[in-house]
Protein backbone atom coordinates (compact mmCIF):
# COMPACT_ATOMS: atom_id res chain seq x y z
CA UNK A 1 0.00 0.00 0.00
CA UNK A 2 1.17 3.30 -0.84
CA UNK A 3 2.60 5.99 1.88
CA UNK A 4 2.85 9.35 0.03
CA UNK A 5 4.90 12.42 1.52
CA UNK A 6 1.65 13.58 1.79
CA UNK A 7 -0.11 11.28 3.80
CA UNK A 8 2.65 11.60 6.26
CA UNK A 9 3.05 15.19 6.34
CA UNK A 10 -1.34 15.22 6.80
CA UNK A 11 -0.69 12.55 9.74
CA UNK A 12 2.31 14.84 11.09
CA UNK A 13 0.19 17.80 11.80
CA UNK A 14 -3.31 15.60 13.36
CA UNK A 15 -0.31 14.48 15.51
CA UNK A 16 1.58 17.77 16.29
CA UNK A 17 -2.09 18.81 17.29
CA UNK A 18 -1.83 22.00 15.67
CA UNK A 19 -4.45 20.71 13.26
CA UNK A 20 -7.23 18.81 14.97
CA UNK A 21 -8.58 15.79 13.66
CA UNK A 22 -11.81 15.79 12.81
CA UNK A 23 -12.75 19.21 13.26
CA UNK A 24 -9.86 20.80 10.81
CA UNK A 25 -8.50 20.58 7.39
CA UNK A 26 -4.95 20.70 6.69
CA UNK A 27 -4.46 23.37 4.45
CA UNK A 28 -2.54 23.92 1.01
CA UNK A 29 -0.43 26.40 2.82
CA UNK A 30 -0.04 24.05 5.70
CA UNK A 31 0.98 21.24 3.11
CA UNK A 32 3.60 23.26 0.97
CA UNK A 33 5.23 23.86 4.58
CA UNK A 34 5.12 20.76 5.54
CA UNK A 35 7.07 19.47 2.13
CA UNK A 36 9.42 22.09 3.17
CA UNK A 37 9.90 20.90 6.66
CA UNK A 38 9.66 17.42 5.54
CA UNK A 39 12.62 17.87 2.95
CA UNK A 40 14.25 19.85 6.00
CA UNK A 41 14.53 16.84 8.37
CA UNK A 42 15.80 14.35 5.73
CA UNK A 43 18.17 16.79 4.46
CA UNK A 44 19.06 17.01 8.29
CA UNK A 45 19.72 13.38 9.39
CA UNK A 46 22.89 13.45 7.57
CA UNK A 47 24.51 15.19 10.93
CA UNK A 48 23.84 11.80 12.61
CA UNK A 49 24.60 8.71 10.90
CA UNK A 50 23.06 6.30 13.39
CA UNK A 51 19.42 8.12 12.54
CA UNK A 52 20.23 6.75 9.22
CA UNK A 53 19.77 3.17 9.19
CA UNK A 54 20.20 1.99 5.99
CA UNK A 55 23.40 1.07 4.24
CA UNK A 56 24.06 0.59 0.40
CA UNK A 57 26.37 -0.99 -1.85
CA UNK A 58 27.99 1.10 -4.75
CA UNK A 59 30.54 0.65 -7.26
CA UNK A 60 32.74 3.18 -9.16
CA UNK A 61 35.14 2.93 -11.87
CA UNK A 62 39.00 4.16 -10.92
CA UNK A 63 41.31 6.28 -13.56
CA UNK A 64 44.45 5.48 -14.46
CA UNK A 65 46.86 8.15 -12.66
CA UNK A 66 43.65 10.10 -10.97
CA UNK A 67 43.60 9.85 -6.97
CA UNK A 68 40.60 11.74 -5.90
CA UNK A 69 36.76 10.81 -7.03
CA UNK A 70 33.54 12.63 -5.94
CA UNK A 71 30.59 10.53 -5.08
CA UNK A 72 27.65 12.49 -4.49
CA UNK A 73 25.26 12.04 -1.27
CA UNK A 74 28.46 9.87 0.52
CA UNK A 75 28.23 10.17 3.64
CA UNK A 76 30.18 7.65 5.53
CA UNK A 77 32.33 4.43 3.91
CA UNK A 78 32.28 1.67 5.92
CA UNK A 79 34.80 -0.63 3.55
CA UNK A 80 36.25 0.17 0.28
CA UNK A 81 37.46 -3.23 -2.01
CA UNK A 82 38.23 -4.16 -5.48
CA UNK A 83 38.69 -6.96 -7.42
CA UNK A 84 41.20 -8.90 -9.69
CA UNK A 85 39.56 -11.68 -11.50
CA UNK A 86 38.18 -14.06 -8.15
CA UNK A 87 40.80 -12.42 -5.67
CA UNK A 88 39.28 -9.39 -3.61
CA UNK A 89 41.40 -6.62 -2.03
CA UNK A 90 40.99 -4.27 0.68
CA UNK A 91 41.91 -1.30 1.37
CA UNK A 92 43.41 0.49 4.78
CA UNK A 93 41.01 3.68 6.02
CA UNK A 94 43.33 6.13 6.42
CA UNK A 95 42.69 9.24 9.29
CA UNK A 96 43.20 12.98 7.65
CA UNK A 97 46.75 13.26 9.34
CA UNK A 98 47.83 9.57 8.40
CA UNK A 99 46.58 9.92 4.77
CA UNK A 100 47.50 14.10 4.23
CA UNK A 101 50.68 14.44 6.30
CA UNK A 102 52.91 10.95 5.83
CA UNK A 103 55.83 11.30 3.59
CA UNK A 104 55.26 9.58 0.23
CA UNK A 105 56.33 9.63 -3.54
CA UNK A 106 52.86 11.09 -4.62
CA UNK A 107 52.96 9.98 -8.29
CA UNK A 108 53.48 5.92 -7.64
CA UNK A 109 51.03 4.25 -10.03
CA UNK A 110 49.91 0.55 -8.55
CA UNK A 111 47.25 -1.03 -6.32
CA UNK A 112 45.93 1.15 -4.33
CA UNK A 113 46.15 -0.20 -0.93
CA UNK A 114 44.78 2.79 1.32
CA UNK A 115 41.78 5.49 1.41
CA UNK A 116 40.63 8.39 2.64
CA UNK A 117 36.91 9.97 2.48
CA UNK A 118 36.36 13.51 3.12
CA UNK A 119 33.01 14.80 3.19
CA UNK A 120 32.11 18.21 0.53
CA UNK A 121 28.56 19.81 -0.34
CA UNK A 122 26.76 17.47 -2.23
CA UNK A 123 28.63 14.39 -1.20
CA UNK A 124 31.68 12.78 -0.44
CA UNK A 125 35.45 12.64 -1.64
CA UNK A 126 37.76 10.05 -1.80
CA UNK A 127 41.51 9.70 -2.21
CA UNK A 128 43.21 6.59 -3.44
CA UNK A 129 46.35 5.78 -2.55
CA UNK A 130 48.62 4.37 -4.94
CA UNK A 131 47.33 6.13 -7.66
CA UNK A 132 45.50 3.06 -9.65
CA UNK A 133 47.68 2.22 -12.33
CA UNK A 134 44.82 1.38 -14.17
CA UNK A 135 40.91 0.85 -14.02
CA UNK A 136 39.53 -0.99 -10.74
CA UNK A 137 35.86 -1.50 -10.03
CA UNK A 138 35.96 -0.42 -6.07
CA UNK A 139 33.07 -1.64 -4.36
CA UNK A 140 31.96 0.08 -1.46
CA UNK A 141 29.81 -0.36 1.35
CA UNK A 142 28.41 2.76 3.25
CA UNK A 143 25.72 5.61 4.33
CA UNK A 144 23.94 7.58 1.71
CA UNK A 145 22.46 11.20 1.87
CA UNK A 146 18.33 11.08 2.43
CA UNK A 147 16.96 12.29 -0.66
CA UNK A 148 14.05 14.92 -1.01
CA UNK A 149 10.35 14.16 -2.06
CA UNK A 150 7.56 15.61 -3.37
CA UNK A 151 4.03 14.94 -2.44
CA UNK A 152 2.91 12.22 -4.35
CA UNK A 153 6.35 10.31 -3.89
CA UNK A 154 5.49 6.79 -2.34
CA UNK A 155 7.83 6.83 0.84
CA UNK A 156 6.87 2.86 1.22
CA UNK A 157 9.09 2.19 -1.39
CA UNK A 158 12.44 3.76 0.10
CA UNK A 159 11.72 2.89 3.79
CA UNK A 160 10.45 0.70 6.22
CA UNK A 161 7.34 1.08 7.95
CA UNK A 162 8.94 1.74 11.27
CA UNK A 163 11.19 4.21 10.15
CA UNK A 164 7.80 6.04 8.10
CA UNK A 165 6.69 6.31 11.94
CA UNK A 166 9.66 7.40 13.48
CA UNK A 167 9.61 10.41 10.77
CA UNK A 168 5.62 11.29 11.44
CA UNK A 169 7.01 11.87 15.19
CA UNK A 170 10.10 13.80 13.74
CA UNK A 171 8.08 15.73 11.42
CA UNK A 172 5.35 16.48 14.13
CA UNK A 173 8.31 17.94 16.67
CA UNK A 174 9.22 20.35 13.86
CA UNK A 175 5.52 21.16 12.61
CA UNK A 176 5.04 22.45 16.95
CA UNK A 177 8.75 24.24 17.22
CA UNK A 178 7.50 25.92 13.15
CA UNK A 179 4.36 27.49 14.55
CA UNK A 180 5.28 27.89 18.20
CA UNK A 181 2.95 25.23 19.34
CA UNK A 182 4.06 23.28 22.57
CA UNK A 183 4.43 19.77 21.15
CA UNK A 184 1.88 16.85 23.25
CA UNK A 185 4.09 15.43 25.84
CA UNK A 186 3.35 12.06 24.87
CA UNK A 187 4.05 12.97 21.29
CA UNK A 188 7.66 14.27 22.64
CA UNK A 189 8.13 10.84 24.72
CA UNK A 190 7.34 8.77 22.19
CA UNK A 191 9.73 10.42 19.61
CA UNK A 192 12.53 10.31 21.73
CA UNK A 193 11.88 6.23 22.73
CA UNK A 194 11.63 5.57 18.88
CA UNK A 195 15.00 7.65 18.41
CA UNK A 196 16.68 5.78 21.07
CA UNK A 197 15.92 2.70 19.68
CA UNK A 198 16.69 3.87 16.11
CA UNK A 199 20.15 4.82 16.80
CA UNK A 200 20.79 0.75 17.57
CA UNK A 201 18.93 -0.57 14.55
CA UNK A 202 22.24 -0.68 12.26
CA UNK A 203 25.14 1.45 14.07
CA UNK A 204 28.75 2.01 11.88
CA UNK A 205 31.45 -0.28 12.70
CA UNK A 206 33.52 1.01 15.66
CA UNK A 207 36.01 -2.69 15.39
CA UNK A 208 39.38 -1.16 15.43
CA UNK A 209 42.80 -2.68 14.48
CA UNK A 210 45.81 -1.62 17.19
CA UNK A 211 48.45 -0.77 15.49
CA UNK A 212 51.80 -0.74 17.41
CA UNK A 213 54.70 1.90 17.41
CA UNK A 214 57.27 -0.01 17.15
CA UNK A 215 57.57 -3.06 14.84
CA UNK A 216 55.29 -3.95 12.30
CA UNK A 217 55.09 -3.13 8.76
CA UNK A 218 58.51 -2.44 7.40
CA UNK A 219 58.33 1.22 5.32
CA UNK A 220 58.33 0.88 1.91
CA UNK A 221 61.09 0.90 -0.17
CA UNK A 222 61.53 1.18 -3.80
CA UNK A 223 61.93 -2.55 -4.28
CA UNK A 224 58.57 -2.63 -2.96
CA UNK A 225 57.25 -0.49 -5.18
CA UNK A 226 59.03 -1.86 -8.18
CA UNK A 227 58.65 -5.45 -7.67
CA UNK A 228 55.90 -6.01 -4.94
CA UNK A 229 53.65 -3.09 -5.97
CA UNK A 230 53.65 -1.86 -2.19
CA UNK A 231 51.43 -5.23 -1.49
CA UNK A 232 53.42 -7.32 0.90
CA UNK A 233 52.46 -10.98 3.58
CA UNK A 234 53.52 -10.90 6.90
Amino acid sequence: MAYTALELITRSYYLSQVVSRGLQVVTGEQITDGLHLLNAELDYKSTDLRLIPYFDRFTFDTVQGQEEYFIENLLYVDSLTFNINQVRYSLQEFTRKEYFSQPRIDDVQSLPYCYRVEREKGGSRIFLYFVPNQIYTMNMSGKFALTDVTLVTDMSLVYDNFYLEWLRYSLAVKICEEYGATVPDATRAKYMEMTKKLMDVSPADLSIQKRGFFGGSPVLSWAQINIGRGWTSY
